[in-house]
């Protein structure tokens, strides 16, 4: 099995166009990932979290998301749910997503036969990732601007 992830998606206002689905989809097709748990949540303006159908949300009469209509696991249970809802702001809504790296489970098998053990993992937000480069990049140019020219 490989890494198991998961991703809570806010949508502000509630207002979900649809326009990522198919690339969720084309990732499953492809086996890079696996969709263990998908659930939609809304957290209403008093602070209640609750549970959204899947719909069609891009209004052309077709359910966008049917091919992972009953994805549940098990693995996303009430409290989790309760928390991601928690980190919304109130009258948003949420996908919450849980899937397998399948990509990654060769190499995690192959690992798991050497005796090799993860003992961390995390994931660098990609505000500070490019927060990273710009500084870099203007220390790389500041450097240039420092030297002399023969």
């Amino acid at each position: 099995m490989g890494p198991i992830d998961y991703a809570v998606v806010e949508f502000p206002g509630n207002h979900m166009t649809g326009e990522g689905f198919p690339l969720l989809v084309d990732l499953v097709e492809r086996g890079i990932i696996r969709i263990l748990d998908l659930m939609f949540i809304g957290r209403e303006e008093d602070g209640t979290v609750v549970g959204m159908e899947i719909t069609d949300f891009t209004g052309d009469g077709a359910l966008d998301l049917a091919v992972f209509q009953g994805a549940s696991s098990g693995l996303l249970g009430h409290d989790d749910v309760q928390e991601a809802g928690a980190a919304l702001e109130p009258g948003n809504s949420a996908g919450i997503i849980v899937y397998e790296n399948l990509w990654a489970a060769p190499f995690v098998t192959a690992l798991r036969r050497g005796g090799a053990q993860l003992v961390a993992s995390g994931r660098i937000p990609v505000p500070a990732v490019l927060e990273a480069l710009d500084l870099t990049d203007e220390a790389v140019a500041a450097e240039t601007r420092q030297t002399p020219t023969a």
